[in-house]
């Protein structure tokens, strides 16, 4: 018999191709280094121009009309705007500075029930519109709101004694009571991470709680006062809807007399003096709130 074939087997292993070259983070690095920067900056301002920047050079171009500025810096309906708009968002922040450290030092350090849902409910108010709580005054302190009814039903008087939401006081509670969340989130979160081993020191060294709030509280909130304060100062001088709900006829800011030059008067070319006014007015005074801010330490 002839010797049996031996039988074929297989390889030592299976075909394997090569395996394709792997891109390190160098090659990729020096891929991105390769584009110019201005490229990948591009699209950004791109979009910037076309939502921001082109619409302001509109009204920018609007306002330089013959005579308009003249015209409406003239007007004593513009200056009294002016005044009016200033001397609100200077109050109103000066307010919800105040008021906002004090209930968040409350939230913050003062043990009590139902605390952390008080601290949950600040960031819901955040989304509130400001012509809601306006509308929530106007149920409580109208003309034929719930403490005027009260107090015709007591003493049988014909109208109540609270009319003073048509009044700029109205607006500067309106906007106190709106914006004061918007300082207390920002303390909230610095309070969040300051050590209570300095309080505890200090008041083991027998310092009044008035005392601890003063001299170890308040140097730490400096920057979160900062920050929300800059941003209330800013949000009150725009502020169109809460002087609008109030029914503030005598009350008139730079916001609305926008709105009355551009809908009521259809005299775009002062509106866009105005409007443009109040932007540099904004600018401004955010610019300055900032510099003493930092120079006070914050």
């Amino acid at each position: 018999m002839g010797d049996t074939p031996a039988p074929i087997t297989a390889a030592a292993g299976p075909l394997r191709r090569d395996p394709a070259p792997v891109r390190r983070a160098g090659d990729v690095g020096a891929a991105r280094r390769a584009v110019p920067a201005w490229v990948w900056a591009l699209p950004p301002v791109a979009l910037l121009a076309l939502v921001f920047l082109y619409p302001l050079a509109l009204v920018v171009r609007e306002s330089l009309a013959p005579g308009a500025y003249a015209a409406v810096f003239a007007s004593e309906a513009f200056r009294e705007a002016l005044v009016t708009t200033v001397w609100l968002a200077v109050a109103s922040t000066a307010g919800c500075l105040v008021l906002g450290f004090v209930l968040a030092v409350v939230v913050a350090f003062v043990p009590f029930p139902g605390g952390k849902a008080v601290s949950k409910f600040i960031d819901v108010f955040l989304s509130f519109p400001s012509f809601l709580i306006t509308l929530a005054l106007l149920f409580v302190y109208g003309t034929v709101g719930m403490a005027n009814g009260l107090w015709t039903d007591v003493t049988g008087a014909a109208t109540g004694p609270f009319h003073f939401l048509t009044t700029p006081w109205g607006v500067l509670l309106a906007e106190v009571t709106y914006f004061t969340p918007f300082v207390m989130r920002p303390l909230l979160a610095a309070f969040s991470q300051m050590e209570t081993a300095q309080l505890e020191v200090a008041s083991s060294l027998g310092a009044r709680p008035l005392r601890i709030v003063r001299r170890v509280i308040l140097p730490e909130a400096l920057p979160a006062l900062a920050a929300g304060g800059s941003l209330v100062l800013v949000m009150c001088l725009n502020e169109f809807g809460i002087v609008l709900f109030t029914g503030a006829k005598g009350v008139t800011t730079l916001p609305m007399l926008v709105y009355g030059k551009a809908i009521l008067e259809s005299d775009y070319a002062a509106a866009c003096v105005v409007a443009v006014v109040n932007v540099a007015i904004s600018v401004g005074l955010y610019s300055l709130y900032r510099v003493v801010s930092r120079r006070a330490g914050a």
